[in-house]
């Protein structure tokens, strides 16, 4: 069927004017004949001919009017889509789902894979997703980039019914969208604007600290001729670092460094993952400890007084980790160089006596002490809540132990307390416990500083006073609430830490034998029966436990494995596999132990007696978690390991957990990451 044209609107009505005007001639011609039948006979003769010419127009040159029409359209049309085409701002049109439909030739000049681009804009810019593109009237802006250039993307939805356009525009865009929504999009170059913001970006002032870790222990290590000369020298290697980055220095103490240089450097210094921390653990004048720095650096904000403060948050986050290492800290995020290094032990208890003097002025000055550990309590985490406990019953205060799901090998000391010589509710659950916290309470959390893994983290939000004793290495997401902070890396345990603490609490504080005990297991378990970072402070902790009662035999006893689970840890180590000859990956089976993850962390330390293995981890799937238990001797760090999973730990005991994945892909997770320590030099 012939497909025909109608007029329509305004040119339509044009069109008939002449029409409209031979109606007023016959009017004028009717009132003509009531003043002379001659004027009237004149008004029909040139009313006949003005409505036959009239007629004649409009019918004759419909045809050629609306075919000039129709060229004038195309040529329009035409016209437009080649201004749209050699538009010099980028514009496309996408459907709703983000597949482009039409690009103009600077559009086209901006995609790098044009077969790419066909499928999706996503695969034009990654920043621009399904979820990002518009779904109603609102414009959205995305920062977009290619290969050398950067754009802002304003994208406007284009809906086919709006209630703004009339009918014929409409029907048109009805025509050409097929009742479908389509995307608009216009990219505006702001390449020149992001250079100039990373230079001014590059041109800002870092600001860092460098402290000297142990200081005391190397200048009493060595003779006084020598003291000097390594100090001197390590002077020089870090001045002439700070050359290297045009970094400017002052030495505020005889251990501390403040410096500023331009963050264009801090790029170059994280690629060389901080090569000054080993440089000065190099040096070796005949002193007996290696000399460890720990650098903590602020980025990312407006102020030189937030930055510094940044950079304050840094070193301490590195020092709380065991030091000989760099922090470099942004408002969102920390990334850590270095902690290569066993921690050293420092000999004196001057800190110890400190937080013990702390602890008992925010007890005394609260009405109870709630005290928890971490989740899945083990047999240190108990421990050491057990000796908080009694602290605070020597101070004359209630106390509570917060206790939910044990492992095995707590349960044998932990039935130990439910007798007539400890009230009924000394151990209660993390439910109890929220009855229980308010503001006259003082909370303790012991051998865990994050707070997603403790028993219970609701408390933490609900407590006022938050005491952290720990031994792990800070972390990034420590708890930031507590008053009282005391972390020590080198520490064998978190019971070695609250049995040092206890001997400076007075008051005629004496432990109960079952109480020294649950601090002495705890200790044994954690060192791996006094074989693992076990230092002077360590046995002298040990003793203090035996003066008060600790009968190393029972505990002994206590710990004997069953006959089916030393079957099962055999099988594990019969199975592992020896990675690069050096790492050992075993999976351990969870069914029919009642502590998967405490018998995994006993396979691990079992696996490291196998000679030439530098590092082993055993894997467990339990209750939709694959958990991890990374050990190794003094030549690899599985702690910064577990850091890459969400864990930590210890440089030689560390631990992560995964969630919604299986146990063959965390093993290819970890022999990833052990070929990219290797490659980077970290191994």
């Amino acid at each position: 069927m012939k497909h025909r044209i109608r007029l329509r609107g305004n040119l339509k009505t044009y069109l008939r004017w002449p029409l409209f005007f031979g109606l007023l001639f016959i009017l004028m011609t009717v009132q003509l004949f009531s003043v002379s039948v001659k004027a009237g006979i004149m008004g029909v003769f040139y009313t006949v001919i003005y409505l036959l010419i009239a007629f004649l127009i409009n019918f004759s040159g419909r045809r050629k009017l609306k075919k000039d029409l129709i060229e004038f359209a195309t040529n329009y049309g035409e016209m437009q889509m080649r201004m749209m085409k050699t538009l010099t701002v980028p514009f496309a049109i996408l459907s709703d789902d983000g597949h482009m439909l039409w690009g103009n030739d600077e559009f086209v000049s901006v995609i790098v894979n044009k077969k790419a681009a066909r499928r999706n804009i996503a695969n034009i810019f990654e920043e621009i997703t399904i979820d990002s593109l518009p779904d109603s009237d609102e414009i959205k802006v995305i920062h977009v980039k290619t290969e050398d250039k950067y754009y802002r993307a304003v994208m406007k939805l284009i809906v086919s019914d709006s209630p703004d356009d009339d009918e014929m525009v409409k029907t048109d865009i009805n025509q050409l969208m097929d009742n479908s929504r389509l995307i608009s999009v216009f990219l505006y170059d702001e390449t020149d604007m992001m250079e100039l913001e990373q230079k001014r970006e590059a041109e800002n002032l870092v600001v860092g600290l460098l402290y000297i870790d142990n200081y005391d222990e190397l200048i009493d290590s060595i003779d006084e001729i020598r003291q000097s000369l390594i100090m001197a020298l390590i002077d020089r290697k870090i001045n002439k670092y700070m050359q290297g980055i045009d970094a400017i220095s002052k030495k505020l103490e005889k251990d501390k460094f403040l410096f500023l240089f331009k963050q264009s450097y801090l790029a170059e210094i994280c690629s060389n993952r901080f090569a000054i921390l080993e440089e000065i653990r190099d040096i070796n004048l005949g002193n007996e400890s290696s000399a460890t720095i720990s650098i903590g650096i602020g980025v990312g904000r407006d102020t030189f007084v937030e930055r510094y403060d940044l950079a304050r948050a840094a070193i301490d986050l590195a020092l709380g980790r065991g030091g000989d290492q760099a922090v470099v800290k942004s408002v969102d995020q920390e990334k850590f160089y270095g902690g290569k290094s066993v921690q050293i032990e420092r000999n004196t208890r001057v800190k110890a006596r400190v937080k013990a003097h702390a602890l008992k002025e925010l007890i005394e000055g609260k009405e109870r002490v709630v005290v928890m550990g971490h989740s899945i309590g083990d047999v240190d985490s108990f421990g050491a809540s057990i000796g908080i406990y009694r602290i605070a019953k020597t101070l004359n205060r209630k106390a509570n132990v917060v206790l939910n799901e044990v492992n095995q090998s707590v349960k044998p000391i932990r039935d130990r307390f439910y007798t007539k010589e400890y009230e009924g509710d000394m151990i209660v659950t993390g439910d109890e416990a929220k009855e229980l916290v308010d503001e006259n309470t003082v909370l303790v959390i012991v051998d865990v500083n994050r707070a997603s893994y403790t028993e219970c983290p609701e408390l933490i939000e609900q407590a006022q006073s938050v005491v952290v004793i720990d031994h792990h290495r800070q972390a990034g997401d420590a708890i930031n609430k507590a008053v009282l902070f005391y972390i020590e890396p080198y520490a064998s345990s978190a019971s070695e830490m609250v049995a040092e603490i206890s001997q400076y609490i007075g008051n005629g504080l004496k432990l109960k034998s079952a109480e020294a005990e649950a601090m002495y297991a705890g200790i044994m378990i954690d060192t791996n029966y006094f074989s693992n970072k076990t230092g002077v402070r360590t046995f002298e902790a040990m003793a203090y436990l035996r003066r008060n009662g600790a009968d190393a035999v029972r505990i002994r006893k206590a710990f004997r494995e069953d006959i089916d689970e030393y079957k099962i840890r055999a099988a594990a180590i019969q199975d592992t596999e020896l990675y690069k000859d050096a790492f050992a990956i075993a999976e351990s089976k969870s069914e029919g132990i009642e502590s998967p993850t405490v018998f995994a962390s006993k396979i691990a330390n079992s696996l490291l007696d196998i000679n030439g293995v530098k590092a082993s981890f055993v894997l467990t799937k339990y209750r939709g978690k694959v958990y991890i238990s990374a050990r190794s001797i003094d030549e690899v760090n599985v702690q910064i390991m577990m850091e890459q999973f969400g864990g930590g730990g210890h440089i030689n005991m560390a631990g992560a957990q995964l969630e919604n994945v299986e146990v063959e892909a965390v093993k290819d997770m970890i022999r990833e990451e052990i070929d990219r320590m290797i490659e980077e030099g970290e191994i």
